[in-house]
Parts: C-alpha cells; sequence; structure tokens
C-alpha cells in the first residue's frame, strides 16, 4: 500500500507566514511551511466540504494592533476569529468543524526564554476554549519543523516533519 500522500492535486494554495486562506475547490490543496514556533491551524466542515489554513506567528495581537488588522494570521487570536468568519462565510458551521493544530516547536530557543511556541499553543486553547469547540488532533512542540497541508476534497490533513521521510496523517 502507497503511504499516504497530499500530491496530485490539481491545485495548490499556499499559505505563507502570517497568512490564512479559505476554499471549498474539491481540487484544492491548502498548504503552509516551516511552522517551527509557528503555529498552523486547519479546520474543515465536512457537510459543505469548506477548509481553511493558518499560519500564526505570535500569539496576541495587543502588541501591535495596526499590523493585526493589515494582518490578522501574524497573531493567533486575530488568526483564528479570521479563519473562522471566512470559512462561515462560506456557509462552514462551527459546530461541524474538525479542527487540526501543527506547530509550537520551541526552535533556536534551546533555553526556553522567548517561549513563542508554547505561548502560542497557549493563545490557541485559550481561543478553543473562548469558542467553545474542540481540537482533533494535533502535532505541537519539540524541535522540528513542519509542513502542513488540507485537501478540501477529504478534509485529510497530512505533515511532514523534518527528520522524517514519511508523511504523518493527522486525520
Amino acid at each position: 500500500m502507497p503511504s499516504p500522500s497530499l500530491t496530485g492535486f490539481q491545485h495548490r494554495i499556499v499559505v505563507d507566514l502570517a497568512e490564512l486562506a479559505v476554499s471549498n475547490n474539491p481540487s484544492a490543496i491548502l498548504s503552509t511551511y516551516a511552522l517551527g514556533s509557528c503555529v498552523g491551524v486547519a479546520i474543515y466542515d465536512p457537510v459543505v466540504r469548506v477548509g481553511g489554513l493558518v499560519h500564526c506567528m505570535l500569539p496576541d495581537s495587543s502588541i501591535d494592533p495596526a499590523k493585526a488588522q493589515a494582518h490578522p494570521g501574524m497573531f493567533v487570536d486575530t488568526g483564528m476569529a479570521a479563519l473562522l468568519r471566512a470559512a462561515c462565510q462560506m456557509r462552514a458551521d462551527k459546530r461541524r468543524l474538525r479542527i487540526y493544530l501543527a506547530g509550537g516547536a520551541r526552535i533556536m530557543d534551546d533555553q526556553n526564554l522567548f517561549n513563542i511556541g508554547g505561548r502560542n499553543l497557549a493563545a490557541f486553547a485559550e481561543w478553543l476554549r473562548r469558542e467553545s469547540l474542540h481540537l482533533d488532533a494535533q502535532q505541537v512542540g519539540g524541535q522540528v519543523n513542519r509542513t502542513m497541508g488540507l485537501a478540501i476534497d477529504t478534509g485529510r490533513v497530512a505533515l511532514k516533519v523534518s527528520g522524517m521521510l514519511q508523511e504523518v496523517a493527522l486525520c
């Protein structure tokens, strides 16, 4: 049996650092790269087949409200709100969402002085609590970079983890 793969899709949408994207195109795959201390969050409504992906760098937009307004995906608090809003505008229902999380690693912070990854994870957990949502799967922490992909036709989320040749499927 071949290893699970997100290759072969016709329409790849790359979600860069501090960006987000939502789609209902069944041939689309949303991908984000280099999730170190950043967090990547994929959401998916299996009924209407709407999915979204965000790549958040920092936990709290209060450090730079102007930047948060211009680039809501930069921060976990504003990025998650914007991702949820965009998915709901495409008829996703927050009660049906499947939610996947990756990243939050400790990269180049051996002494854990800044703990950006941990703070991003805490901000995400707070958002879940506030929205009364639950997390379906995660792969977080450590000292690795991750690539995350969401296939819109199936809602399948897969990760490539540095140092590992195979893909790790979250669902």
